[in-house]
């Protein structure tokens, strides 16, 4: 039998190889206040992703030849200083390391009697007592916010539907289970309902007000209105940093009304609930320990790589009962490696999980909570500069409050008909992007077409927002 691995066949060439690879990254990350924001891919080179599946080796330091060539310089430009589009974070040096060091052991993160599984439930209860949820809550890291959410929307779902949907599913119930959120609610709402069977009829968008907070009597008055109606309410929704401004609804009072009502509190944290591990700014989202769960991204303002999201919730037992399941491959035992069980196949859909825990556990340790406070206050500080430059200059014009780190704008010219405003500011943010000047995203609110930088970057100095904003005039003039 002739018998193969896929080790390198000559271990000092791949050794080599990979010091390179590790060399070629950390030179990437020294030259990019050098670097245009984003470049463009060129047309010929699209044309190397369109190839039939190789058969035969090329070899591995021919595999990353054409990663440098092809790949590496034209990503969407998260890694840059004056990348502010989305939420995307830029992730840290450390970070990457982890990955990697995360993807050798490549553990398989359901449980098992083993140390990363041990990192993980550390990791968790250190997210836990950071944004003040008991040390006895339930938690579990996954892919991203929309999972984190969706996770939290079925444990409410689950603890508060009245009979057993697991088994029954949602025609179990006499009544249509719904839920609330505002009219700014992140998008995932939506699909969970539809993921979950509730349908996108069960998500019910409430009204906001002028600070893109939700209307909590519009909440009081829909939910009794539902009530009345036939239908059962079992959760509410709040938001600590809505995309499009960065406003934060009142989670005090849609605590009190969860309460009121005795429905399931949860919160989308995505980026906003981060702003608690400041003390100078917690009370920007003040009542986030009094959610039943959170969903938050790691890897948008804890600045680490993707994939880095997390689930709390605060009675483990409604958590766990959500997701629990059985089988006779995976029962634990009291001795050997499935000794510790598989609990965070309990806490959610997955049963095979990768090593995400590692770059949080390195980084927490690497650089303490302290660290991460200050940067997401650099980041509130820089937004509030980038909100006076543009409100000292009669050609630009704010399009929402600045609550926290996201700064809606357009450039409105001098004398310029306003029916031209949206297709110039359009035609801005093109060029900016294009040109590799930066890269902020976009927004429409009432019809308006505006310019949006959301600050999760700890690349970025005063520097760059200068440039930003002297970019907008520039090209506007050249535009008007």
């Amino acid at each position: 039998m002739n018998e193969e691995s896929l080790d390198p066949k000559d271990p000092v060439a791949f050794r080599a190889l990979a010091h390179r690879m590790v060399d070629d990254m950390l030179d990437l990350f020294a030259s990019l206040p050098e670097r245009p924001a984003w470049q463009p891919m060129p047309e010929r080179l699209r044309g190397a992703f369109d190839c039939p599946v190789p058969q035969e080796p090329s070899g591995e330091a021919a595999a990353y030849a054409d990663f440098v060539s092809n790949v590496l310089p034209y990503s969407n430009g998260n890694l840059h200083p004056r990348f502010w589009g989305w939420v995307q974070g830029n992730g840290t040096p450390l970070g990457m390391m982890a990955d990697m060091l995360a993807a050798g052991m490549n553990p398989h993160m359901a449980g098992f009697s083993q140390a990363p599984a041990l990192v993980e439930h550390q990791v968790i209860a250190w997210l836990a007592e950071m944004m003040g949820f008991p040390k006895e809550a339930s938690g579990l890291l996954v892919s991203g916010g929309t999972m984190a959410n969706t996770l939290g929307l079925a444990v409410a779902r689950h603890a508060k539907a009245g009979f057993d949907i697991r088994e029954e599913g949602v025609r179990g119930g006499e009544r249509r289970l719904v839920f609330y959120g505002s009219t700014e609610t992140h998008s995932w709402a939506k699909k969970a309902a539809e993921l979950l069977g509730l349908g996108r009829k069960s998500f019910h968008a409430l009204p906001t007000d002028d600070a893109g907070r939700m209307d909590v009597s519009a909440l009081r008055a829909r939910i009794d209105a539902d009530t009345k109606a036939g239908e059962q309410p079992f959760c509410v929704i709040g938001t600590a940093g809505t995309v499009n401004t960065g406003a934060t609804d009142d989670l005090h009072a849609l605590a009190d009304t969860c309460t009121m009502h005795k429905l399931w509190f949860h919160v989308d944290g995505a980026f906003g609930a981060l702003a608690h591990l400041s003390p100078a700014l917690r009370d920007r989202v003040s009542g986030l320990s009094r959610a039943d769960s959170l969903g938050f991204d790691l890897h948008k303002w804890l600045y680490l790589p993707f994939e880095s999201a997390c689930v709390l919730v605060k009675d483990k037992d409604a958590h766990e009962s959500a997701f629990r399941s059985t089988a006779p491959y995976i029962e634990e035992q009291k001795r050997g490696v499935i000794a510790g069980g598989l609990p965070f196949a309990d806490r959610g859909l997955e049963l095979t999980r990768s090593f995400k825990a590692l770059k949080v556990w390195m980084s927490l340790r690497a650089y303490g909570v302290s660290t991460f406070a200050r940067m997401v206050e650099q980041n509130v500080a820089q937004a509030d500069y980038v909100a006076q430059r543009i409100t000292a200059m009669p050609e630009l014009s704010l399009s929402a409050p600045v609550a926290l780190n996201v700064v809606c704008f357009r450039y409105v010219g001098k004398g310029v008909d306003a029916s031209r405003l949206n297709d110039i500011n359009a035609e801005i943010l093109l060029r900016l992007q294009e040109q590799g000047i930066a890269v902020p995203s976009s927004t429409v609110m009432n019809g308006i077409f505006s310019l949006r930088i959301a600050i999760v970057n700890h690349r970025s100095k005063q520097a760059d927002f200068d440039l930003l904003v002297d970019s907008v005039v520039s090209i506007g003039r050249e535009l008007s």
